[in-house]
């Protein structure tokens, strides 16, 4: 059911109710019936009003029921009604209402599934890795996440922007520095001379060779940086090296078709001086206090969760990593981004309570619940039966840029997005590759691309599909895939409000189940013109919400397989 459907038909139904219970206020929510032969949709409200105004729920629901096949609006929806169970009221659509997907896919075509502009911004930052040494397949399911995210917003009207945070500051990025010197010292990740807490990846050695060889990297919104050559000069082979992991970040998600809006530095949040601000005004609200030469703040006092109070400035000087998050997240909602929405590993969780308590003490306005934050678990890679665990240019784990190598943009993408970001997860490289129907890709793919061959075959234009006449679409098969098709819009809004991409994947996968039904139950390309024109009608329609919900993923959608 179209969403402008689904809404006269609620307020046909609240109408209803309130003829018979003028002082109710149900929640009507319309469900799909587990089982097709009870009806196209269904509703409880009778259920939920009955014992709260003692009534019989079958004789509420009858009245209810009754009162609704009374009103025109209903009637244009709904064909018939019947009571099912202790209350239930079960629907079956008119034809009008079933097909009428098919004229606004016409009209509405790349936008079908799509919502008007809103005045509202969000800022998603996903990624965010530090630079120390190639994405790992944990920043894959990010990148593919938040850019599904980023899409469903923006296909909900949203004014969307990606950001990614940079860690370019603190041990890790020392810890690179004093790396990329030992091999550019000669010393093998394998001495002992080798620094305890050293990156060992064959990239180290690269970015030396690159280093003795005084060349100029850039990262995509970065000054070049030029080596200088001298491996003792640690200051200019830090920088140099960041650039450098930076620049090969960048690859990478462009290989992944993925562009940021904005970069975010942290080390620009010390040298602007907003982290001691920061520090500054968290002191002066009083949730802060000294101990064992520690400064310390109440996050226990501030109403997130925290179980204990947290070190701000340790007893040997600097800060604790979640300082410098306060501070950014000040700068999020001081740019106007009243929605700002994290993705990041689940070992982040600890970062959720101080961030926002440190929030919250600062007293900015800003809501208890800011920012969002999606934590997402690790991936685990499976290649023959055996989960692969190292990559010899990173040293120690699995690359995006090795996934994207082994299985092709489209089913990293797909497979990264199709579960829950908070279940575990096993990437099956055999599967990802596989041409049947085990592999969801593959599946909803050949769908779009079968489709695609017999408009082809007809040799029709899209204004021919769009005239053919809807009557002749009676098959149940038929019936079943016009009512996935009407779910699109509603799917996507629930998707985007949920913060769950997998929804969009779970629904590509059973409407082209729906389609290859269809297409084996009945012939599209038959003697009658009609009937044929009809049904590549329904077949166009279906390639191009396919399409849409591919684009939703960043996922193609193949002419040609």
């Amino acid at each position: 059911m179209l969403p402008e459907q689904q809404h006269t038909l609620i307020s046909s139904l609240q109408a209803a109710v309130a003829s018979i219970l003028p002082d109710a206020a149900p929640n009507i929510v319309l469900e799909r019936p587990k089982i097709a032969a009870h009806g196209d949709l269904a509703t409880n409200v009778a259920m939920q009003l009955a014992k709260s105004n003692k009534r019989n729920p079958r004789e509420l629901a009858q009245a209810i029921l009754d009162a609704l096949m009374a009103d025109p609006a209903a009637r244009t929806i709904v064909a018939e009604a019947e009571l099912a169970g202790p209350g239930f009221i079960n629907f079956r659509l008119t034809h009008a209402a079933r097909t009428a997907v098919l004229a606004a896919i016409s009209k509405q075509r790349e936008a079908y599934g799509r919502a008007p502009r809103k005045q509202q911004k969000v800022l998603v930052e996903f990624v965010s890795a530090n630079p120390t040494g190639p994405l790992h397949v944990g920043h894959a399911r990010q990148a593919a996440l938040g850019d599904a995210l980023c899409r469903l917003f923006d296909a909900s009207g949203f004014e969307v922007s990606r950001e990614f945070y940079y860690n370019d500051a603190g041990n890790q990025i020392h810890n690179l520095a004093i790396s990329v010197q030992a091999r550019g010292q000669g010393l093998d990740p394998d001495s002992p001379e080798w620094p305890a807490d050293g990156y060992k990846g064959d990239y180290i050695q690269d970015i030396a060779l690159d280093f003795a060889a005084c060349k100029t990297v850039s990262a995509s919104d970065g000054e070049p940086v030029l080596a200088n050559g001298d491996i003792t000069d640690l200051e200019c082979v830090r920088r140099f090296a960041v650039a450098y992991l930076r620049r090969e970040q960048d690859l990478d998600l462009q290989a992944f078709g993925l562009a940021f809006d904005h970069y975010y530095l942290e080390s620009s949040l010390y040298t602007s001086g907003r982290v001691e601000d920061t520090v500054s005004k968290l002191v002066a609200s009083g949730h802060t206090y000294e101990s064992e030469g520690a400064l310390w703040l109440r996050t226990t006092e501030l109403g997130t969760g925290d179980d204990k109070d947290r070190v701000m400035r340790k007893s040997e000087g600097g800060y604790t990593y979640f300082v410098p998050d306060i501070a950014y997240h000040v700068t999020k909602w001081q740019r106007g981004f009243t929605s700002a929405i994290n993705i990041q590993g689940s070992d982040h969780h600890g970062t959720v309570a101080r961030v926002r308590a440190g929030l919250q003490a600062l007293a900015l306005g800003i809501p208890a619940d800011y920012p969002s934050y999606i934590l997402h678990k690790m991936v685990k890679v499976v290649r023959g039966g055996q989960e692969v665990k190292i990559s010899k240019r990173a040293g120690s784990y699995v690359t995006l840029s090795d996934l994207i190598e082994w299985v092709g943009r489209d089913a990293v993408r797909f497979f990264l997005i199709q579960r829950r970001a908070d279940t575990e997860f096993v990437f099956d490289v055999d599967l990802a590759r596989a041409k049947t129907e085990e592999n969801p890709v593959y599946y909803i793919q050949y769908a779009h691309a079968r489709i695609c061959s017999m408009l082809t075959t007809a040799g029709l234009d899209q204004s021919q599909c769009d005239a053919a006449s809807v009557d002749y679409l009676t098959a149940p098969t038929e019936l079943a895939l016009m009512q996935r098709l009407a779910e699109f819009p509603t799917l996507v809004a629930e998707a985007a409000q949920e913060l769950s991409p997998h929804l969009v994947a779970f629904w590509l996968r059973d409407c082209a189940a729906d389609f290859h039904s269809w297409y084996n139950a009945e012939r599209v390309l038959v003697d009658d013109a009609s009937l044929k024109l009809a049904r590549l009608r329904l077949a166009d329609a279906t390639r191009q919400v396919l399409a849409n919900g591919l684009e939703l993923m960043g996922v193609s959608a193949p002419e040609r397989m």
